[in-house]
């Protein structure tokens, strides 16, 4: 089974204390690299959700976004009102037994410890569901990715049966295409037949026909294409692999091409040409 690197995923969660929003989008890429944009007070969520991808993704570009919005009533400052009477009191004890004493101001009671509150979310409440939205997030990228792969795979194989219908029409046009190509050369020849060595001329045919015959590169487009397949059943990246059997099989057509003698080969190594190049094109997508 193969995965795409395209693929996009999406993940909310509202609570009393606010709501968080993640999204995934991944696209090509020859390595893994992902990129995060995340809020500062979350900002060292990064290496976890680095690892979690490491753990489940092999290649792509990555770009991680997080962003969470307080809500209204869950933020802010408050005052402790029993930390601030004690306070009192022990301000009143110290009045009494010194005099003159000056009291502090607003600000510097606010400054002692315990008297002004944060009364937001705990810090680490909000990173736990962060880690555990990533999660799911990545679960739906994931998925997304071997369903974008599935169709991948499918058009792959479509290219793969054309190029074999390409392989079997070249393979029953060989003998005639030998044979015509000798009778028209032994024709083009008859007037000066009486010229040359008998055995000469039979070598340059041999050679000619020697030249002209394509089964080794029929044969290794078969093999290659019977690779493909194989790899397109593996679990795991296998997008390199891929890309490199493009590169074997397009050396074959090439070379087919340029053994042909007549419009059929030529057709047929063109049409090959155009069938790998499409498939090309899908494997630069697969992981």
């Amino acid at each position: 089974m193969v995965h795409s690197m395209t693929a996009f995923a999406r993940q909310e969660r509202a609570a009393p204390w606010g709501t968080l929003q993640l999204e995934l989008r991944s696209v090509n890429q020859r390595y893994l690299e992902p990129h995060f944009r995340l809020p500062e007070s979350l900002r060292d969520l990064e290496p976890a959700f680095r690892d979690a991808l490491r753990a489940r993704l092999a290649r792509g570009k990555v770009e991680v976004s997080l962003r969470f919005d307080a809500a209204g009533d869950s933020a802010g400052l408050a005052v402790n009102p029993a930390r601030l009477a004690e306070l009192s009191r022990a301000l009143g004890e110290v009045r009494q037994a010194v005099e003159d004493t000056t009291p502090p101001d607003a600000l510097a009671l606010l400054d002692y410890p315990g008297v002004l509150e944060n009364r937001g979310p705990d810090p680490e409440t909000i990173k736990a569901e962060a880690l555990a939205l990533f999660e799911r997030a990545l679960d739906d990228l994931v998925a997304g990715r071997a369903r974008e792969g599935d169709k991948l795979a499918a058009l792959i194989r479509e290219r793969l049966a054309g190029i074999e219908a390409q392989v079997t029409e070249v393979r029953r046009l060989m003998p005639q295409i030998l044979e015509r190509q000798r009778a028209q050369l032994l024709e083009r020849l008859e007037t000066v037949m009486a010229e040359l060595d008998p055995q000469r001329l039979e070598a340059e045919l041999t050679l000619l026909a020697q030249k002209a015959d394509v089964d080794e590169e029929l044969d290794r487009l078969a093999t290659h294409v019977a690779e493909v397949k194989r790899q397109l059943d593996q679990k795991g990246p296998v997008g390199r692999r891929l890309d490199f059997l493009m590169q074997e099989l397009n050396r074959e057509a090439n070379t087919l091409s340029s053994k042909s003698v007549v419009a059929s080969t030529t057709r047929c190594a063109v049409e090959l040409k155009v069938l790998i190049e499409q498939m090309r094109e899908q494997v630069q997508n697969i992981e």
